[in-house]
């Protein structure tokens, strides 16, 4: 079981959603968050005074699955959110130790789904 979490820019979101959706992968959570990278920021002026913004919006996605679903889920985010410009994000891919389901008890491979 792995946890992945993905950060992309907020307009990819759609297109991920449809690559994961296509590569039957359902499950997601979806956070806003705020962030910067490699691109750094940029300046922009606001009533005359120079304002540095360094954090940049971003969305998180968190997908539990198992392992037989980690290649094509990591692959259906870098289809969708692939851009080829710096700031396109970053996955990271984790070990789950357990997993339950709270409604039914189960546990493992099977609470995943």
């Amino acid at each position: 079981m792995k946890l992945i979490i993905a950060y992309i820019q907020p307009h990819a979101l759609n297109d991920v959603k449809q690559e994961l959706y296509m590569a039957e992968v359902k499950k997601i959570s979806v956070t806003n968050a705020m962030g910067c990278g490699q691109q750094g920021g940029y300046v922009e002026h606001y009533r005359g005074v120079e304002v540095e913004v360094n954090l940049l919006k971003k969305v998180r996605i968190e997908i539990a699955v198992n392992d037989n679903f980690v290649k094509p889920t990591v692959d259906a985010i870098i289809k969708g959110a692939r851009s080829g410009e710096i700031g396109d994000g970053k996955i990271f891919v984790l070990p789950i130790e357990e997993c339950i389901r709270i409604r039914t008890g189960e546990t493992g491979n099977v609470a995943i789904g």
